[in-house]
C-alpha cells in the first residue's frame, strides 16, 4: 500500500505527483500488462537475446 503524506502548505498536485512516482517505481502497471497474456519461457528468452544483441550492436557502433 502506497502512503503519501501531504505536508502543510503543499498543493495537491505536488502530492499527486509524488504518489505517481512511487506508483511507477512499484511496477504494478508493467506487471499487470505482462500478466494479461501468457508468454512461453522460450519466447521470453528469445526476446532477451534479441534485445541484448541489439544493445551490444549499439554499443559497438558508439565505440567506433
Amino acid at each position: 500500500m502506497i502512503v503519501v503524506n501531504v505536508k502543510e502548505n503543499e498543493s495537491i498536485e505536488k502530492a499527486l505527483k509524488r504518489f505517481k512516482k512511487k506508483f511507477d517505481k512499484t511496477g504494478a502497471v508493467r506487471e499487470l500488462r505482462a500478466r494479461q497474456a501468457f508468454t512461453k519461457p522460450s519466447v521470453k528468452r528469445r526476446a532477451q537475446v534479441i534485445k541484448a544483441s541489439y544493445k551490444q550492436k549499439l554499443q559497438e557502433e558508439a565505440n567506433k
